[in-house]
């Protein structure tokens, strides 16, 4: 019997209000789990702004131990119902350590685990290491009900050691919540298509289906430093192995794609590839130094 598996990205906006968007996620999770999908992504931080523009003592208030999330226990249920798995994006607190965490709630609603985001960035509009450590989990995947899946969260999907790590450890799909949009500092910068290539990157470089979720919307949280707001540029997608964008939106839909994969093709089909076959370990030392000779 041929293994495949149907995975959603989703796309919308968010406002302050955690308990209005985790509704407005449950929707669009419904939605995606009436199409048929097994393995539904919900954008970063889907509950609440993105705060994340300034440096602002309030918002360590909103973070959570992560089995007790209300993001967490919201999807945790739904995924019981649906039988869906609900890779989840949260603001972790852990005694005195916070992280930008995501939780993987398997079909039927067990927590598999944490992953921590392992890159923090640091620039205008986007100052989370002022909220977040580095994460501590290493990069992880997932036995779930319907494949090994593999995540990163926003900043780690533009490293391809990120990919890698998770594709070597056998991850069958990768997924990429996210949330970015304008540059304060330039209006000029647009990396939306920038965004899309380095992960069909990935998809290509690994044979592996990806899956991203951004949010979309401008967001009127200000920052007293800049005065600016944020508006994120959507363009959510799910890339085959070639690296194609089966499904896509652009900067304003609100809704669901799903696809579906062939995992038994894949796993056949990687290995003809051999990029796993011809790797030379062996030469990439200066891959693990902070700063080679």
């Amino acid at each position: 019997m041929t293994r495949t598996v149907r995975v959603a990205a989703l796309q919308t906006a968010y406002g302050p209000d955690m308990a209005a968007n985790i509704e407005t996620t449950e929707t669009l999770v419904r939605k995606a789990a009436s199409k048929g999908a097994q393995i539904i992504l919900p954008s970063e931080l889907f509950q609440g702004e993105y705060f994340c523009t300034s440096q602002e003592e309030k918002w360590f208030d909103t973070a959570f131990e992560w089995r007790t999330h209300p993001c967490v226990l919201a999807m945790q249920k739904l995924a019981a119902e649906l039988d869906v798995v609900i890779p989840t994006s949260i603001y972790e607190r852990e005694g005195p350590h916070y992280f930008n965490s995501l939780v993987v709630i398997d079909a039927g609603g067990e927590l598999l685990g944490v992953y921590r985001k392992s890159h923090i960035p640091d620039g205008p509009g986007y100052q989370e290491k002022y909220y977040f450590r580095p994460g501590d989990t290493g990069f992880k995947v997932w036995d779930t009900k319907f494949a090994r899946i593999g995540v990163g969260i926003c900043w780690d999907q533009w490293y391809p050691e990120c990919a890698r790590a998770m594709a070597l450890q056998g991850a069958e799909v990768l997924l990429y919540p996210t949330a970015i949009g304008t540059e304060p500092h330039d209006d000029s910068l647009d990396t939306a298509a920038p965004w899309q290539r380095v992960m069909q990157g990935h998809a290509v470089a690994n044979v592996i289906p990806v899956v991203g979720s951004n949010r979309i919307g401008t967001e009127t949280l200000i920052s007293p430093q800049s005065g600016e707001g944020q508006t994120f540029y959507g363009h959510s997608f799910i890339a085959n192995h070639r690296g194609d964008l089966v499904e896509s939106f652009g900067r304003d839909e609100t809704g669901v794609l799903v696809a579906e994969f062939d995992l038994d093709f894949l796993k056949t089909h990687r290995a003809a590839w051999g990029f796993f076959r011809d790797r030379r370990p062996d030469l990439y030392g200066a891959l693990s130094t902070g700063r080679p000779a």
